[in-house]
């Protein structure tokens, strides 16, 4: 005769406790910083803080850090700013280009980086500008506006102890254009300007113009000195200096700061600028400190020598064409390093412009030189 065992009611009714053991608390740290430095984003960061003691005590070792800017905080309305839905500002006029896309570029970068020590001294009438990331924190580096707090990048960033890779980007470029007109820069410093390249374009386009073919023969045409280009690209050179330096001057606070620093990009994402500063070049700064300009907050840019290569159509292989396609390639005139070397120039951007460059820098090359500023 079978027996029948049933299950004694009491055990489906108070079940045997399970193992409450979490396995998440048996990975290493080394594979959690993994993960933290994918993550980068220093918001990001800053919520997983806050999940736990043990993520507490780790994120402040994460190595590689991206800074976002929310946006720009101006008590003055007539005041430019970077915010991206900010309309884009012509330069038909190199004379009034000038005082639009340098002057007002400065006056809102003044604040970039703003430590507590400015917030407790005496207000100055230039500082009316500030560049902040959007969240709570601890008090220090703070603008309240509309009810919300803004921090300055030195002051999310002082927590970090181990900071290796750092990259800080804008709401938008400084320089106002054109929709149409092309103009990339890209930097390199140390305690002063290293060298910078720019690209530039009239207009870009993807169509083949139909009507008149220009001519070219290799040098820049008669005409490109007296319809105003020439005036053009040196505003657009003087301002992608002025911008380059005004970023420059405002990152000593984070470099003083993070002497673990391996490399350091300032950029915008509109991709206008770009500022790259090498381990060499930020141990450089620390020990040799920067020339300032006397006229405003910004890195002294020294005597210059230049490369300008131009072409009045230039068709790239995807099909993109840049009218007016201009490159220019800088370097201070006590460098040792020969500007006439074009390796580093042909590969200052990436993908298409890069491509660009490429094409430029094979033409026949203009030397110019420009004093100290």
């Amino acid at each position: 005769m079978a027996v029948i065992h049933r299950s004694d009611p009491l055990s489906r009714i108070h079940p045997e406790p399970l193992d409450q053991t979490d396995f998440f608390d048996h990975l290493p740290d080394s594979l959690l910083l993994l993960v933290f430095n994918r993550i980068g984003d220093v918001k990001a960061l800053g919520r997983c803080g806050v999940v736990s003691k043990r993520f507490h005590s780790l994120v402040p070792q994460v190595e590689n850090v991206v800074v976002r800017v929310d946006c720009v905080i101006s008590d003055d309305d007539d005041s430019s700013s970077l915010s991206p839905d900010k309309p884009r500002s012509s330069v038909s006029s190199p004379f009034s280009a000038i005082f639009r896309l340098i002057f007002k570029p400065l006056h809102a970068l003044t604040q970039l980086l703003s430590t507590k020590r400015s917030s407790s001294s005496s207000p100055s009438p230039s500082s009316s500008s500030s560049l902040s990331i959007t969240g709570g924190g601890e008090d220090g580096g703070e603008i309240e506006q509309g009810g919300v707090t803004h921090h300055s990048p030195t002051q999310v960033l002082k927590n970090f102890n181990e900071i290796r890779f750092l990259r800080i980007e804008l709401p938008a470029g400084e320089l106002g254009i054109d929709d149409g007109v092309l103009l990339k820069w890209r930097a390199e410093f140390g305690s002063t300007l290293e060298n910078c390249v720019i690209l530039g374009a009239s207009s870009v386009t993807t169509e083949p113009s139909s009507g008149d073919t220009v001519e070219d023969n290799g040098s820049i045409p008669e005409s490109f000195y007296t319809n105003g280009g020439l005036k053009l690209r040196v505003v657009w050179t003087i301002s992608s200096l002025i911008a380059a330096s005004a970023r420059h001057y405002l990152l000593q606070p984070i470099i003083a700061e993070h002497k673990t620093l391996d490399s350091l990009v300032l950029t915008d994402t509109d991709g206008q600028g770009v500022l790259c500063m090498s381990r060499d070049q930020l141990e450089e700064l620390r020990v040799k400190p920067l020339s300032a300009s006397s006229a405003s907050k910004r890195t002294l840019v020294p005597a210059l020598n230049m490369r300008l290569w131009y072409a009045p159509s230039l068709e790239l292989p995807d099909g993109t064409v840049l009218k007016g396609a201009t490159l220019v390639a800088i370097r201070p005139s006590e460098s040792k390093k020969e500007v006439c070397d074009v390796s580093w120039v042909s590969s200052a951007f990436d993908g298409s412009y890069g491509v660009a460059a490429k094409m430029l820098v094979k033409r026949r090359t203009y030397c110019l030189e420009m004093n100290s500023f």
